[in-house]
Formats: C-alpha cells, sequence, structure tokens
C-alpha cells in the first residue's frame, strides 16, 4: 500500500533535507500528521517568517535578521581580528566559547576542485575589501580536512602580501569534522593554540 498522495510529497521534501533518510522522513511525517491544527499552523508560519527574515549580512556574510549584522556593528567586537570560517553555522559554534571578540567572514563554503567550487565563488572578494590598516590578525578557521587546508592554504598566498598576520586555528578539532558539531572547549582550545601560516 502506497502513502497518500500529499503525505509522500510531505516525505519527499523531508528526504530532501540533509541528514534525513527515507525511514526518518517517514517518522517526522507521520509525527506531523499527529500535531494539532495551531501548532501544524506555527509550524509553517515559522518556516515563512525564517525565509522572509533570515538574510545574509552585507559585510560578514553570516545570516541575521538585520543587515548589517549586530556582531559587525557592535562596539565591543575586537575590529582588529577577523576570523575566517566556512558557513554561518560556524559562526555560532564558535561564539559559544564566549572566548573570541573579534570580527568574522562567511566564505560561504570552501575550495573544492570535485565539486567545482574555486576561488571566485567564495566570499574572498569582499573579504580583501574588509582588509585595513586596523586589522593586524586574520585567524583562518576552515575544517581541518583537505578541502579546508586548501582553502586556509590559498587564503594565506593572497593575504601574505597584504602584511597582515594570518594564523590558522590548532588541530585540537578533529580532522573530518565539522565546527558545527564539536564542543565549546574543544573550540577553545583550537583557538588558543592556533598557529601563524
Amino acid at each position: 500500500m502506497q502513502y497518500p498522495e500529499t503525505l509522500n510529497k510531505l516525505i519527499q521534501i523531508l528526504k530532501s533535507l540533509p541528514g534525513i533518510g527515507p525511514r526518518m522522513a517517514e517518522r517526522v511525517a507521520m509525527h506531523i500528521l499527529k500535531m494539532e491544527t495551531p501548532d501544524i499552523n506555527n509550524f509553517a508560519y515559522t518556516l515563512i517568517d525564517v525565509n522572509q527574515k533570515i538574510k545574509n549580512c552585507s559585510t560578514c556574510h553570516a545570516i541575521t535578521e538585520i543587515d548589517p549584522c549586530e556582531i559587525c556593528t557592535s562596539t565591543t567586537r575586537d575590529t582588529s581580528i577577523i576570523c575566517i570560517v566556512e558557513q554561518p553555522s560556524d559562526i555560532f559554534a564558535i561564539e559559544k566559547t564566549n572566548d573570541f571578540h573579534g570580527l568574522y567572514h562567511v566564505l560561504n563554503g570552501v575550495i573544492s576542485p570535485i565539486d567545482g567550487i574555486s576561488p571566485g565563488d567564495l566570499n574572498i572578494r569582499t573579504l580583501l575589501t574588509r582588509i585595513n590598516e586596523d586589522v593586524n590578525e586574520i585567524i583562518v578557521a576552515t575544517n581541518p580536512n583537505v578541502e579546508g587546508e586548501a582553502t586556509s592554504i590559498y587564503l594565506a598566498k593572497i593575504l601574505k602580501p597584504l602584511g597582515v598576520k594570518i594564523s590558522r586555528i590548532a588541530h585540537g578539532v578533529p580532522v573530518g569534522s565539522d565546527l558545527e558539531y564539536i564542543d565549546s572547549m574543544t573550540i577553545l582550545k583550537a583557538f588558543e593554540g592556533r598557529q601563524k601560516i
């Protein structure tokens, strides 16, 4: 017996989300069927709200409801340090340590020839426009995998002529993992042990 068409459509949509396979999509869809109408409406309105209100900061490319974002406009942040991350979610992981007080720059990916991603596909041009005489350190916090390493090497090559200190977070972060899934203490130690590149 097949699922009704509307339920099957919901399952297909859920399966398209990262980390959700066919069985999990079916379980989530069945749970949604059991939800009360007000909860379903709230869920649907929240999805629409997120879609309409969340945007990328025009300065650092983080996700935000206001542009520029709270971090870029904060008067308490250290504007002499910019931390480069792969994705907006990496900022939230680093912020949980409560130890980094500089600015951020989101690349929105990493160099990956296999996936057809070149330096021109990343937010590198806007990074270069942000580096002025006030910036004295760039921290590269890409993930410790092949693509993250290749991206950090490329960034070091183009940033060194600008005369700014370039460092890489230490490899206390397990190789092959993503920052958003790592505990705050590991991220804190990785920042403390960052190395010049």
